[in-house]
């Protein structure tokens, strides 16, 4: 997969050398590029901002060093995507969608935003880390590359890991162990010792539907779910939270 972020603030991206997504480049899984669309800029300032049409706060981001940066890229079938918090929220399913695609470009907005004509001429995707306001997208733009890069083929240790993540399947994801068995009189749950596979499912995904409900029910609404599912939550739908 080429991805090609656009941003102002490139060096910010070094986090992405590191862990997993850095492996994957190691391993030519990815291949990242970094491009600074101030360099297309035609004012003899390198400016890239100015102030909005019938006034208010702040400053855009103006449309020319944006296209041409765009028109710069080779061609390629390609999802151009906009870090904008009136987008839609970015989730495991968009994770999804997108590690099947080839090339992504991250275009990385700052101030109050781009230029509207860039969102209605070159982007495919407006997208919102959350419901909420960063200072620019490139911290967003990072959270979402990191979520992508873990799903690509053979980027993580086993081809299985992500397949029970949180909202995979979902449902948040149950409970994990490890050794020692008993760790200062808190023990690890004797249905994961006991070597039957059967059970360990049951309690995973039992576990999984009792964590969905005390801590997000709305992803009940859409979740997948058996008849055994549904009995199970009717018993313990009274628990508390404890």
């Amino acid at each position: 997969m080429n991805i090609k972020v656009l941003t102002l603030f490139p060096d910010m991206f070094t986090a992405l050398d590191h862990s997993i997504v850095g492996r994957a480049q190691e391993d030519a899984r990815i291949h990242l590029e970094y491009i600074n669309f101030r360099d297309y800029s035609t004012n003899r300032h390198g400016r890239v901002d100015d102030s909005p049409y019938g006034g208010g706060a702040g400053m855009l981001l103006t449309p020319q060093p944006v296209f041409d940066a765009v028109a710069a890229l080779p061609k390629a079938n390609r999802r151009i995507i906009a870090m904008t918090p009136t987008g839609q929220r970015f989730d495991q399913t968009v994770a999804e969608e997108w590690a099947r695609e080839s090339e992504l470009v991250f275009l990385c907005g700052h101030y109050e935003g781009f230029d509207q004509r860039i969102h209605d001429e070159l982007v495919t995707d407006e997208v919102s880390l959350g419901d909420f306001v960063l200072t620019g997208g490139e911290l967003a733009a990072m959270t979402m590359i990191d979520a992508v890069v873990r799903l690509l083929p053979d980027v993580l240790g086993k081809s299985a890991s992500h397949e029970d993540d949180s909202f995979s399947t979902g449902l948040l994801e149950y409970p994990h162990y490890t050794r020692p068995a008993d760790y200062n009189g808190l023990r690890v749950p004797d249905v994961l010792l006991s070597g039957n596979h059967a059970k360990i499912e049951q309690w995973r995904r039992q576990q999984a539907l009792k964590r969905t409900l005390e801590r997000r029910p709305d992803l009940l609404e859409t979740a997948d779910l058996s008849a055994s599912d549904l009995k199970y939550l009717q018993s313990i739908s009274g628990l508390s939270n404890d």
